[in-house]
């Protein structure tokens, strides 16, 4: 199989593995979100930037077709600041691991990652959207929890991910003559 079909289906794969993942999200975020974060950074060693990043947009479209969080449906621009959160994840894990796959690059680029990844969406979500938007009654009560979502739930669930994906990266690089 050459690289370019390698990294399509590596990308198709991924992708499946997150919607299935996304069934599980209104049971709790701590399944689906770390197997999100997961998938985008297997995505950046094994796909590469590119399919990282359509994975890193497609995924909030696929989780709110498949749930329907209702505060995204109220707030509608938290969905791009979501994407923006998947970016900077596989962005700055990219830039730790782009030209070192090894144990240690990851184990960094991913915590690294998962950290601004929350900042961003903390900053951006739970204290900039959130702020200014007027909520209804009936989620108003809930506004600490959405603010906690997007911020500490995040760093937790990125961070998750990023176990996972240094178990997986030991099994798969050989395959992606990574070693």
């Amino acid at each position: 199989m050459n690289t370019k079909t390698k990294k399509i289906t590596a990308a198709g794969a991924l992708l499946a593995i997150c919607i299935v993942s996304q069934l599980f999200k209104n049971f709790s975020v701590y399944i689906t979100g770390p197997i999100i974060n997961a998938c985008l950074l297997i995505a950046v060693l094994t796909c590469g930037i590119f399919w990282a990043a359509v994975l890193a947009i497609v995924t909030p479209v696929t989780a709110f077709l498949i749930t329907g969080a209702p505060i995204m449906k109220v707030v509608p621009a938290i969905m791009p600041l979501v994407m923006l959160g998947n970016l900077v994840i596989v962005f700055a894990f990219w830039a730790f691991v782009r030209k070192n796959k090894k144990h240690l690059s990851v184990l960094i680029g991913g915590i690294v990652g998962s950290v601004a990844k929350a900042a961003v969406m903390a900053l951006t979500i739970s204290y900039g959207v959130l702020s200014v938007v007027t909520l209804p009654e009936a989620m108003q009560a809930k506004l600490p929890v959405f603010r906690t979502t997007y911020s500490v739930t995040q760093l937790i669930t990125a961070l998750i991910g990023v176990a996972y994906a240094v178990v997986i990266w030991t099994a798969l690089k050989k395959a992606f003559n990574e070693e």
